[in-house]
């Protein structure tokens, strides 16, 4: 691991916090390295606000696709919301189906299968469309590059509206209205929504040309924010302001589907991290094992009987999904072994019968054991399908732009990509690939980072120190829980390997005699356990989290790291 320490702020304007904000400099320290300085940034920041949130007007086409939907709506149209299988896609058509369903019959549903339609629009898609009289799809989380859907569909007297969030290509699909804010021309003032994000602007532009009060979209905004968690989307701006509201939601008044999903993992209370660990990966599940629709389903359902019905498919589709690409990892890493590939700078494995719906997982897997970019490949109809997954700080959707010659279509973010490819290239293209990363990548990247945000004595962390850093929340990339370092603690006695195969470290932590000592959890560090011995003095690497235990509440240090002192 390589620790790094975060620069320290400006002294003077975190002096200026402490004074209006009457918190402690640790505090103070920490609202200023994330590019708060006054009293009027602190309270966005504590308190996120929906008044806050930008004209949806702004977004580049806004008028256009409200005015398709409205002309749709007052022509009696059939309208079908189309989206991705996975958590943003399927969290999408739940939203925008479910808030036309209020006041227009005439809304169909549709989610590509993975396996028979792959990625994105379909020309299967746009068929089933023109065969069942729909006059007007809108495209959630994907459709930026369906420059060939679009125009195929156009001949069929389909319009499109596309809500994407992707990076465009050199070409802008021809449709009616395109939504992203990453397009060149588009001066929304924030770039990083997710998928649902988007569609959430376009109803809250219905919203608006109807004359509702925005309370009527409040419920909606728990799709919104497990979204948001999914999607590895930075967790700032509109996208924080959302987050949080849409946590109030799912923990205050949680929808059908969701309730279901919590009942059987027994948890109350979720946070952001919550959601992306217990209610994405089941939403996934579906998309990756069976098919997307079930998501969907799941999502819109109102009746809680079936909605628990539905959750129960669901959860066997996850515990069938974990142990497929369990059993994937192992071959993968096997190859990589037998291949003697440790020293190259990517990862690139392949096999014809790995399950696509697992793929993407599996590449994060390997990440980390072989910390580099990674492609996990395998075969799909007559061509080669894989999912690239990075490391931090390098852009693999600029790599593979660099090996474009070999891929027939791409798509993706800086840190997570799709592509196919035919058989034939598939050699050229890993060759080109690792020539294109070696030539681009910081070889520091290729070790992992642990970022600190500072340096804390055990001293400085009391109840309320933890309970304004709980008020951080919600957590995510832009906004991460804060890492704390404190030099030269010891173990007084506790420290031991827990856990099956002894891989994880449980210690308790103190810096001198008759100071402050807590309980420590390292998941992972069951090897480091030896540095804890006899009393020798580590630096620690750290988050504080609440640990209930028997009923009883106490602070716990979560560690991510300890190296010798």
């Amino acid at each position: 691991m390589r620790w790094t320490l975060k620069p320290k702020p400006d002294p003077e304007v975190v002096a200026n916090l402490v004074d209006v904000l009457k918190v402690e400099k640790p505090i103070a320290s920490l609202l200023a390295q994330r590019g708060i300085s006054n009293y009027g940034e602190a309270k966005k920041f504590f308190r996120p606000s929906l008044k806050d949130l930008h004209d949806p007007f702004l977004m580049q086409d806004m008028e256009l696709a409200v005015g398709r939907i409205e002309k749709a709506i007052e022509d009696g149209e059939n309208i079908m919301v189309y989206g991705d299988y996975d958590v943003d896609g399927t969290t999408s058509v739940a939203l925008v189906s479910s808030y036309l369903k209020t006041y227009y019959p005439k809304v169909a549903t549709y989610i590509p299968d993975r396996y028979e339609e792959g990625y994105g629009v379909s020309f299967q898609g746009i068929d089933f469309a023109a065969d069942n009289d729909i006059s007007l799809i809108i495209a959630l989380d994907c459709g930026i590059k369906a420059i060939d859907k679009v125009a195929y569909a156009t001949e069929k007297n389909i319009d499109f509206i596309i809500c994407d969030h992707h990076r465009p290509g050199v070409e802008i699909p021809k449709a009616v209205a395109v939504l992203d804010p990453k397009r060149d021309d588009c001066n929304y003032p924030y770039k990083e929504l997710c998928g649902c994000g988007v569609g959430f602007k376009l109803l809250q532009a219905l919203s608006i040309r109807k004359g509702e009060s925005f309370d009527f979209l409040i419920p909606y905004l728990d799709l919104v924010a497990t979204a948001i968690g999914a999607d590895i989307v930075p967790v700032t701006g509109e996208n924080r302001i959302l987050a949080y509201h849409g946590l109030n939601v799912i923990n205050a008044a949680p929808r059908a589907g969701f309730k279901a999903i919590l009942e059987q993992v027994k948890k109350e209370s979720l946070t952001l991290t919550d959601v992306v660990f217990i209610i994405a990966p089941r939403i996934n599940a579906a998309g990756r094992m069976k098919h997307g629709l079930h998501a969907v389903n799941l999502l819109t359902e109102t009746n809680e009987e079936q909605a628990r019905m539905f959750a129960s498919e669901i959860e066997e589709y996850n515990k069938e999904r974990r142990d497929t690409d369990k059993a994937i990892t192992i071959e993968a890493l096997a190859q990589i072994e037998d291949l003697k590939e440790q020293e190259r700078l990517t990862t690139v494995v392949y096999k014809e019968n790995w399950h696509k719906g697992v793929i993407g997982i599996v590449a994060s897997r390997l990440i980390e054991t072989y910390y580099r970019p990674t492609l996990v490949f395998t075969r799909s109809g007559e061509r080669l399908a894989a999912s690239a997954r990075s490391v931090k700080g390098f852009d693999v959707y600029d790599a593979l732009e660099g090996c474009s010659e070999h891929i027939e279509q791409f798509g993706g973010h800086k840190y997570a990509a799709g592509l196919t490819l035919l058989e034939s290239q598939y050699e050229d293209f890993k060759k080109k690939f690792e020539e294109v990363v070696a030539a681009t990548i910081d070889r520091n990247t290729l070790i992992p980072e642990i970022s600190i945000d500072a340096e804390i004595q055990l001293e400085d962390i009391t109840d309320k120190f933890h309970r304004i850093l709980k008020q951080f929340a919600p957590f995510g990339p832009g906004n991460m829980s804060p890492v704390f370092m404190t030099r030269g603690v010891k173990d007084t006695g506790y420290a031991k390997c827990v856990g099956g195969e002894a891989k994880h470290l449980k210690a308790r932590l103190q810096k001198k005699a008759g100071g402050k000592s807590f309980g420590a959890i390292g998941f992972d560090l069951g090897k480091k356990c030896e540095l804890l011995v006899e009393g020798k003095k580590v630096k620690a690497a750290y988050c504080i989290d609440e640990n209930i235990y028997n009923g009883n509440r106490s602070l716990q240090l979560r560690l991510k790291d300890i190296d010798p002192q």
